[in-house]
């Protein structure tokens, strides 16, 4: 959703508020496609401390899709928080790419959230605190299912003796 700001703007020290729906199915961060299955009404407050300067304040919830870093299966994770921001529409002040939300003088709702996102995403996401992960042979997730790969493993600083092994043997025969 786009919020227009000039009666904002044009409105010293007044506060407005909006609620705004998120209009994504899903939020796109470069690296992975997250589907949203939850949202909530974004609530947003824009006060106009003067100088033409605006004070962009959000709520937003919502429940993202996210793949467990171990497994693979889809986890359903909340996000709850709070957004703010400061708009500069001096004549001199640049437009710069932390203020993507902003298209002229039109708030976009959804990047605004977007881009608040990436500072709440979580560095690991778990199924389960125990989970077991998938079998960096076969694919099986571990956590359904056992598979008969050969688990052992050898020190790599033994890989000289065993071909030392492997070579007098095959001269044996």
């Amino acid at each position: 959703m786009h919020i227009h700001l000039s009666d904002s703007l044009s409105h010293e020290q007044e506060t407005r508020e909006y609620t705004a729906e998120l209009e994504a199915d899903a939020f796109d961060l470069g690296t992975a496609r997250y589907p949203l299955v939850r949202k909530e009404p974004v609530k947003v407050r824009i006060s106009n401390t003067g100088e033409k300067k605006l004070l962009i304040e959000a709520e937003a919830s919502f429940d993202l899709v996210i793949p467990c870093d171990r497994c693979l299966e889809d986890v359903t994770v909340p996000f709850s928080y709070e957004i703010s921001r400061t708009a500069d529409f001096n004549e001199g002040a640049e437009e710069s790419e932390e203020q993507a939300y902003l298209e002229g003088y039109d708030l976009d709702v959804d990047t605004l959230v977007r881009d608040e996102l990436f500072v709440h995403m979580p560095m690991k996401v778990l199924c389960r605190e125990d989970c077991k992960g998938i079998c960096n042979r076969c694919g099986a997730n571990l956590n359904h299912e056992t598979c008969g790969c050969d688990v052992t493993e050898l020190d790599p600083r033994m890989a000289v003796i065993r071909d030392i092994f492997k070579n007098s043997s095959e001269n044996m025969d």
